[in-house]
């Protein structure tokens, strides 16, 4: 590259890591809002929180990547033109490829981080991800047992502990009203969480239950040891199932059929795959829409908002469009192709474009038979 390409490249590629960061932070911070009830319902952690925020990052970041090269290509270009930067250069001898080539290099270098963060880092990150909610959603001392406070795991269950000392608990009740005939109440001097053929549950030593009969007597059973099973309130079975977006390309292309949820969503990992290859491919058809907003048309010393405008909202609409088409291709598997079709096609028309020097408009006038052309 030339110096001015090289100059092109290194602003574009530091607006875009401005850019992306901090619309990366945004999107990290309101997704970290979600997740407050790891820390409030499950007592956990600020580094676990701090976890769950940081590894939902490659999700967002992967779909904030095109936004981001249009907006940073769109102010570095913009710039360069304003201050004839780029005038000079193709005055000198460059060419329209040239002036946008190093807009190009880097939209193919951020298509190629983008697919390698789709087919890797995505599908590590939100495995991860689901693991820690699950352990989190699964740590039956904090979320269960809250010393000198009453908790309610479910509706008609109620846990209360005076004090807990290095996973040991004191003075514990436990009221059972899930079944309104059959209401049970357990009192113990300690106790602790414990683990029996791979469940979770809480032993009590030296207690009582109480339970009315069907008489309406009370009923008082002495214990010296009780188990109280805790597996119905384990993490729910949906924070370990792997959903397409947790899956790699190979599983998504060859899904388990022997597996019931993978056999009846095999339409939907199908247009995840697409949509995992295709969308790089967005990155550098907002580069296109951005090069061509700037310098596919003739210098102007007054600025280029119109043009600027109408390519925003060209850029917005392909989005929008792209997004409509990943949703629908779930139900409508011949929509996969057209994944490809529209990132692929805006490329190449406004590629062509550009390169040919813009579309010329041929105005008739009624009578003269004169024909005004202007580029654009």
């Amino acid at each position: 590259m030339t110096q001015i390409q090289r100059y092109i490249f290194f602003s574009v590629l530091k607006a875009v890591l401005t850019i992306v960061g901090g619309l990366a932070l945004i999107a990290l911070l309101a997704q970290g809002l979600s997740q407050t009830d790891l820390i409030v319902e499950n007592q956990q952690s600020a580094l676990t929180y701090l976890r769950v925020v940081v590894l939902g990052a490659p999700q967002i970041i992967a779909v904030l990547a095109p936004i981001a090269l249009f907006v940073a290509a769109l102010n570095a270009l913009n710039r360069a033109q304003r201050d004839s930067e780029i005038v000079v250069a193709q005055s000198a001898g460059m060419t329209r490829w040239q002036v946008a080539s190093p807009i190009v290099r880097l939209a193919v270098l951020a298509a190629i981080v983008h697919l390698l963060v789709n087919l890797f880092v995505q599908p590590l990150a939100q495995r991860e991800l689901r693991e820690t909610l699950s352990d989190a959603r699964a740590d039956l001392a904090a979320s269960l047992i809250r010393p000198g406070a009453f908790t309610y795991p479910t509706e008609g269950l109620t846990i209360y502990v005076r004090e807990s000392t290095a996973g040991n608990f004191k003075g514990m009740l436990i009221s059972d009203t899930r079944q309104p005939n059959n209401a049970v109440d357990y009192i113990a001097q300690t106790g602790n969480i414990v683990e029996i053929a791979g469940n979770p549950a809480i032993h009590m030593t030296n207690g009582q239950i109480q339970q009315l009969d069907q008489q309406g007597q009370l009923s008082i059973l002495n214990f010296d040891d009780y188990v109280f099973d805790l597996t119905d309130f384990m993490a729910e079975e949906s924070d370990l199932l792997l959903k397409p977006s947790d899956r790699f390309l190979f599983e998504l292309l060859f899904p388990d059929l022997s597996d019931y949820y993978q056999a009846n969503d095999q339409e939907r990992y199908k247009a995840e795959a697409h949509t995992r290859l295709s969308s790089p491919i967005l990155n550098i058809a907002m580069a296109f829409i951005a090069i061509l907003a700037v310098v596919g048309g003739n210098f102007s010393r007054r600025g280029y908002q119109k043009r600027i405008i109408i390519a925003s909202v060209g850029a917005l609409f392909l989005i929008i469009v792209t997004l409509v088409i990943q949703s629908n291709a779930q139900h409508d598997p011949a929509l996969n192709i057209v994944q490809y079709l529209i990132p692929i096609g805006t490329s190449s028309v406004i590629a062509f474009i550009y390169l040919t020097g813009g579309v010329k408009r041929l105005f008739k006038k009624s009578k003269g038979g004169a024909v005004a052309v202007e580029a654009t």
